[in-house]
C-alpha cells in the first residue's frame, strides 16, 4: 500500500496518544548513572499481543508474560515493566515467583490487576532478581510522561551503546478513519546474543490506533518475521526474548476496531512494518563491536526457505563478517556460505555484488577496481547483493561486521 509515513523527530514508544513511559536508576546496576528500570504504561487496560524467544531455555518474565496474556498471547494490559542487569533466566520457581511479584508491585504502583501488567527482564542469566530496587516503582509511576520514551530506551539497555526508538505518524484515507492521524511508536534493546528467531531484544511497540488484540498478534508476528527475525549478529538466540504491542485506540476514540481485510487495517500494518524494520536495523548496526551495518540481499531464490537459508548463512558467516572488518571485498567467502546453506541453485548461476560493484557473474570471477571498493568500504552500511538465478523469491537479513571488540565485551560481560 502506498501511504505517507512521517517520521517523528525523538519519537518513541510514547509517542502514540494513551501512553506514557519512564526509566530510572532503580539500583539493579551498581553504576549511579546507569538507567535500569523502564516503565511503558496506557492510561487503561488495552488490547495487546506478544511475541517471545523460542529458546527452551525461556526466562521467567517470558513464562509469566504469556501467563498474563493469555492464549495465543493476546489479550489486554495496562503497562510493561522491563529491569535490565538481571535477566531472571535459568531460575527455576523462584524466578517464576518473582516475575509474578514484579508483576504485582508494578500494578500496585500503577493502580491495576497483576494480570494487566507484563513483564520483561535481561541481563546476566543465572541470577536471582534483588527486589530493593522495586522500591522506585512508585517513583517511576510518577515520572511517567509523553516525554519519557527517551528514559525507559536507555533502562532497558544492556551491552547496547545507545538507545533503541522510531515513531511513525500517518493521516488514514481508509473509510470510516478519513483525516484521523495515526501513530506507531516503539523502543527496542539487542545488541549480542542476536539470532532469529527472535533476535535476543526486548521491544515494546504502542499505537493509537483501534487494533483487536486478534489482529495485533497477526500484524506484530507478521511484522517481526520481516524485521526482527531478520536480524543476526553472532548466531546466539536469548532466553530473554520479548516483543510488546500495545494499542490504545486513543486518535479514534469510539471509533470500531479495523477490520482485518480493510484498507486501514492494511495502512496500519504498513506503519508497524516501518517501525520494527527501522528499529531491527538499529539493532545490527549496534551489533557488538560493530563498526558495520551488512544488509544482505538475496534474490532469485526457488523458495522463500531457500532466500531465507541462504541470506542467513551468509550473514552469520564469521569469515564473511571479519572480511567486511577488513575492508576486503572478498566474495569467495559468500560463494562458500551460500554453498553450505542448503539453498537450491547451480553455481554458475548465481551473480555477487558487493556495494553495487559487481565480483562475481555465473559464478566465475568479474575484475574489479579494489580501490573504488575500499572507497565504498568506508560507508556505514555495506550491501551484498547474491542472486541465485533459481526463482522468484527474495528477502533480506541485517548483520554487522565482526571485529576484536566482540570478543573484549563478550569475554568480561558478567564484569
Amino acid at each position: 500500500m502506498s501511504q505517507t509515513l512521517t517520521y517523528i523527530e525523538g519519537g518513541g514508544v510514547a509517542s502514540a496518544a494513551g501512553f506514557k513511559a519512564a526509566g530510572i536508576h532503580a539500583g539493579f546496576r551498581k553504576n549511579p548513572g546507569r538507567l535500569d528500570l523502564a516503565l511503558v504504561e496506557a492510561d487503561a487496560p488495552v488490547p495487546a499481543a506478544g511475541v517471545f524467544t523460542q529458546n527452551v531455555f525461556c526466562a521467567a518474565p517470558v513464562v509469566v508474560s504469556r501467563e498474563h496474556l493469555g492464549a495465543d498471547a493476546t489479550g489486554t494490559a495496562r503497562a510493561v515493566v522491563i529491569n535490565s542487569g538481571v535477566a531472571n533466566a535459568a531460575t527455576g520457581s523462584r524466578g517464576l515467583d518473582d516475575a509474578r511479584r514484579m508483576a504485582a508491585l508494578t500494578a500496585d504502583a500503577v493502580g491495576c490487576a497483576a494480570d494487566d501488567v507484563l513483564v520483561a527482564s535481561t541481563g546476566v542469566i543465572g541470577t536471582f532478581l534483588p527486589f530493593a530496587p522495586f522500591d522506585a516503582l512508585p517513583e517511576l509511576h510518577q515520572a511517567a510522561s509523553a516525554d519519557g520514551g527517551p528514559s525507559a530506551a536507555r533502562a532497558i539497555m544492556t551491552t547496547d551503546t545507545h538507545p533503541k526508538e522510531c515513531a511513525v505518524r500517518y493521516t488514514s484515507t481508509a473509510e470510516g478513519y478519513e483525516g484521523v492521524t495515526f501513530t506507531v511508536g516503539g523502543m527496542a534493546k539487542g545488541s549480542g546474543m542476536i539470532m532469529p528467531n527472535m533476535a535476543t531484544m526486548i521491544s515494546v511497540i504502542t499505537t493509537d490506533a483501534p487494533i483487536a488484540p486478534r489482529l495485533a498478534k497477526a500484524a506484530l508476528k507478521a511484522a517481526a518475521d520481516a524485521s526482527f527475525n531478520k536480524v543476526t549478529v553472532d548466531g546466539d538466540t536469548s532466553t530473554n526474548d520479548t516483543c510488546i504491542l500495545m494499542a490504545s485506540g486513543a486518535a479514534a476514540p469510539g471509533a470500531p476496531a479495523f477490520d482485518e481485510d480493510g484498507a486501514a487495517f492494511a495502512e496500519f500494518t504498513c506503519a508497524l512494518d516501518a517501525v520494527c524494520q527501522n528499529l531491527a536495523r538499529q539493532m545490527a548496526a549496534d551489533g557488538e563491536g560493530a563498526t558495520k551495518l551488512v544488509t544482505v540481499n538475496v534474490r532469485g531464490a526457488a523458495t522463500a526457505a531457500d532466500a531465507d537459508l541462504a541470506a542467513r548463512t551468509v550473514a552469520n558467516s564469521p569469515l564473511v563478517k571479519t572480511c567486511i572488518a577488513g575492508h576486503d571485498a572478498n566474495w569467495g567467502r559468500v560463494a562458500g556460505a551460500l554453498g553450505r546453506s542448503g539453498a537450491r541453485f547451480s553455481q554458475e548461476n548465481v551473480d555477487i555484488d558487493f556495494m553495487g560493484l559487481p565480483v562475481c557473474r555465473g559464478g566465475l570471477a568479474v575484475g574489479f577496481d579494489e580501490d573504488e571498493a575500499l572507497r565504498r568500504f568506508e560507508a556505514p552500511e555495506i550491501a551484498i547483493d547474491c542472486d541465485l538465478g533459481e526463482g522468484e523469491a527474495a528477502t533480506t537479513v541485517w548483520t554487522c561486521d565482526l571485529t576484536h571488540e566482540y570478543i573484549s565485551i563478550n569475554g568480561d560481560y558478567r564484569s
